[in-house]
C-alpha cells in the first residue's frame, strides 16, 4: 500500500534528513513549511486542512520546543485537523526529559491515530547548524552546567529512527528514546571539536545567569532566552537525561554515531574552519 506522508519542520535538522529518506525508498513526500505548497506555519492554523489534504502519515517538528507556551495548543489542534483530514498515523518529536513536552505527547498517544514517539536528547549538531556554532568558530566556548554528561545524539540517527517509525507498523505505540553511545560534558565535546578540527577551541565554565545575561546583551527575544534557561536548568539539570539510551539500536540494529566520529565528519565538510565564509 502507498502511503502519503507530511513532514512539518521538512526543512530543519531533522525534518530535512526524513524527507530525503523517504524519497530515496521512492515514496510520497509533502514538506510542511512556511515555503512549502501550500505553506504550513505552526501560529496560523487557518490552512492546516489544506496541507493535511490526502496525507495519511506525518512526522512533527514543533518549532522551536514542544517546552515554549502555546505549543500543547497547537499540537491539540493539528491533532484534530488531521484527524478530520483521516491522517492515520503520527510521529512526533519530542525532548528527552521534558515534562512539558510530554503533556503534547499525550495528545499524540490519545488521539486514536497510530502514533510513535521519539525522545531525543541534545543534537550533537547544536555545534555545527546551531546555536553553538559561532562560539566554536571564535575558538571560545562558555557554557553554563559544566558538570552535566550529556548523551549527544546525531540527527542522522534520529531520522533514521523516525524514518523506520513512520515505514514500519512495527513501531506503533512505542516511545522510544534516542541518544548517543555516550554522555560527554560540555567540555568534553569542546575538546572532541578541539581534536578533529586541530585548533584550540577553549571551554570556559559561567553561571547559568552569566549565560542568559550575555542573551539579553546580545538583544536576544525573551521567550528564546526563557527557552534556554529551561533546558540548561530543568532539562540538563535531571540526572535521568544523562542516561544512555540503546533504543537507536533497538529500531535501527546498529550503533548510534558517536560524537567523535560526527566532530569528524564535520570538520572535514569545513563548517568549523574560521576562514570560510559562513552565511
Amino acid at each position: 500500500m502507498s502511503h502519503n506522508y507530511l513532514v512539518i519542520g521538512g526543512t530543519g535538522k531533522t525534518g530535512r534528513k526524513v524527507v530525503s529518506n523517504l524519497k530515496d525508498r521512492g515514496l510520497n513526500v509533502r514538506i510542511g513549511s512556511r515555503n512549502g505548497s501550500p505553506s504550513f506555519q505552526w501560529e496560523d492554523p487557518s490552512n492546516w486542512g489544506d496541507v493535511l489534504e490526502g496525507i495519511d502519515r506525518m512526522y512533527i517538528v514543533f518549532y522551536p520546543d514542544l517546552a515554549v507556551p502555546g505549543a500543547y495548543e497547537a499540537i491539540q489542534k493539528l491533532t484534530e485537523v488531521a484527524k478530520s483530514a483521516g491522517v492515520q498515523k503520527a510521529v512526533l518529536l519530542s525532548g528527552k526529559g521534558e515534562k512539558e513536552a510530554e503533556r503534547c505527547e499525550q495528545l499524540i498517544a490519545n488521539s486514536g491515530m497510530d502514533y510513535t514517539l521519539v525522545r531525543a536528547s541534545w543534537f550533537s549538531q547544536n555545534f555545527s547548524e546551531s546555536f553553538f556554532i559561532d562560539p566554536v568558530l571564535s575558538g571560545d566556548v562558555a557554557l553554563p552546567m559544566p558538570d552535566a554528561k550529556i548523551p549527544f545524539v546525531d540527527t542522522d540517527d534520529i531520522a533514521d529512527v523516525v524514518t523506520a517509525a513512520l515505514t514500519d507498523d512495527r513501531h506503533n505505540g512505542k516511545t522510544y528514546e534516542v541518544t548517543g553511545p555516550r554522555a560527554l560534558t560540555f567540555a568534553e565535546a569542546v575538546e572532541e571539536i578541539s581534536k578533529a578540527t586541530g585548533r584550540h577551541i577553549n571551554f570556559q565554565a559561567i553561571t547559568l545567569d552569566q549565560y542568559t545575561d550575555g542573551m539579553k546583551k546580545a538583544g536576544l527575544p525573551a521567550d528564546y532566552i526563557w527557552l534556554f534557561g529551561y533546558l540548561f536548568s530543568e532539562v540538563l539539570g535531571n540526572p535521568k537525561n544523562q542516561v544512555v539510551s540503546t533504543d537507536v539500536k533497538r529500531v535501527l540494529g546498529r550503533e548510534a554515531k558517536d560524537f567523535s566520529a560526527f566532530a569528524k565528519q564535520t570538520a572535514e565538510s569545513g563548517v568549523w574552519d574560521p576562514k570560510v565564509t559562513h552565511v
